[in-house]
């Protein structure tokens, strides 16, 4: 009888009382996160009235051309003095199981030189068959392997390649 006094004084909290003020406390870290990005992020500007209405066919200006309504412009153009070479994939030097796939374009200096675009191209792929992964590992490893390339380039072109401009680098 006397443990029964002791342990009425202490009473525990209930496991009901607990869950509850975790359920608050969870609605309450919700509820401020959503309004916090809110402020931060706010959500994007509706599309216009008309275009919405009009529906996306319209809205493209090509008829039903499937495209979302933006038409990007090529990058290689004969105005703009750019050439997209073909994607080089290559082995690497060592370790010879890790494949390199990369994309460039070259800005030329004046009107671009498709048969001079090729001779790049295959110089690049032939370069890249002799780099192992440690030296274009890494921000630095990649700087030096633009280096390189551009150097590659002024030496084939004499000057008329102005940028080497990389579009894709991987390697697996």
């Amino acid at each position: 009888m006397a443990d029964e006094e002791q342990d009425g004084g202490q009473k525990k909290p209930s496991l009901v009382i607990t869950i509850a003020v975790i359920a608050i406390l969870t609605l309450l870290a919700g509820g401020g996160g959503w309004f916090v990005g809110n402020m931060l992020a706010p959500p994007p500007a509706e599309k216009p009235a008309e275009e919405a209405k009009a529906g996306p066919a319209a809205a493209s200006g090509h008829g039903a051309s499937g495209d979302a309504g933006q038409e990007v412009t090529h990058i290689s153009t004969e105005a703009s003095g750019v050439v997209l070479l073909d994607p080089i994939t290559s082995n690497l030097a060592y370790p010879s199981d890790n494949r390199v796939r990369l994309e460039v374009a070259l800005m030329f200096k004046g009107a671009p030189d498709v048969v001079l675009a090729e001779e790049i191209h295959q110089d690049i792929m032939a370069y890249m068959r002799t780099v192992s992964l440690q030296q274009v590992q890494g921000p630095r490893g990649f700087q030096y392997l633009r280096e390189d390339l551009q150097e590659r380039v002024d030496l084939r072109s004499e000057g008329r390649v102005t940028n080497v401009m990389f579009r894709t680098f991987v390697i697996e």
